[in-house]
């Protein structure tokens, strides 16, 4: 069976504190099942940022989009993300991968070793280990069981760690990739998942909503392929139905989108809210 569609809006910079909290607020009365915060040295440190925004809330969930690896210390983060979930009353979903383009620079600055390619995927594995044992060993996690774990990948060798660890799966494609290119990874997660793949909840992140793109997009990079997965245009039922016909042919559940966005995104989340 389908999965119940899920929306989640991705943020990470604010004027100040009182704008950060309002952005929580803003996304959880918008309807939106979660915020996400990026995990990088331009945006707010993720794991304040989310406790700061499940302190003003009382549904919203609060996850990371998606943690470097390479940054921290397996136990110590996964130490601190079960205290996370205890103040944001099992609240908590944590999305980790093997870093971004620019996460070797990020990781320097840090102090941090960043690793081979095959180094980092192990410490993806590792954090979601010590996450689990912590959240399990814990007297105050909610989440006994531990927190839904995120992994974002498109090739093979971390959707095989996907297919293994993983509740749900973010589809990291580049973002000009055409619907049609959308099924070679979900095709290789299944191959590579067996049974478990019907247990594991597909996501995408959209990089715009509606004619206008985000305006941190370079001038000379704004358009964008008309058939771009990450672009959805048209009317609130035009948008609601490609993501059903999305859902129905690659089992898409999770959408998730910028902050700039939500607002946009909300009459399509509503449409389809229990479907």
């Amino acid at each position: 069976m389908s999965k119940e569609f899920r929306f989640g809006i991705v943020a990470g910079l604010a004027q100040d504190a009182a704008a950060w909290t309002a952005t929580a607020r803003r996304a959880e009365d918008l309807g939106y099942s979660t915020l996400l915060v990026p995990d990088t040295l331009a945006t707010l440190p993720p794991l304040l940022a989310m406790t700061a925004a499940a302190t003003v809330t009382t549904r919203l969930r609060v996850g990371t989009f998606v943690l470097a690896a390479p940054y921290r210390n397996p136990p110590q983060l996964a130490h601190e993300l079960a205290g996370l979930d205890f103040l944001s009353g099992g609240r908590l979903e944590v999305g980790v991968g093997a870093g971004r383009p620019a996460a070797e620079e990020e990781a320097r600055a840090l102090g941090m070793p960043y690793g081979t390619a095959g180094e980092r995927v192990a410490l993806v594995r590792s954090v979601i280990g010590e996450v689990r044992a912590a959240f399990a060993g814990s007297r105050t996690t909610v989440q006994r069981q531990g927190p839904p774990i995120l992994v974002a990948g498109a090739g093979r060798r971390m959707l095989a760690l996907a297919a293994e660890e993983a509740d749900i799966v973010a589809l990291a494609v580049p973002a000009d990739t055409p619907e049609d290119g959308l099924r070679g990874p979900v095709g290789t997660l299944r191959e590579l998942a067996g049974a478990r793949f019907d247990d594991i909840e597909l996501s995408m992140n959209l990089l715009q909503v509606g004619d206008e793109p985000p305006p941190w997009v370079p001038e000379g990079l704004r358009t964008t392929s008309a058939d771009a997965a990450a672009v959805l245009r048209g009317s609130p039922r035009e948008m609601a139905d490609t993501l059903l016909r999305r859902r129905d042919e690659l089992g898409l559940s999770y959408i998730t989108v910028n902050g700039f966005f939500a607002d946009a995104l909300a009459p399509v989340a509503e449409l389809l809210a229990g479907h």
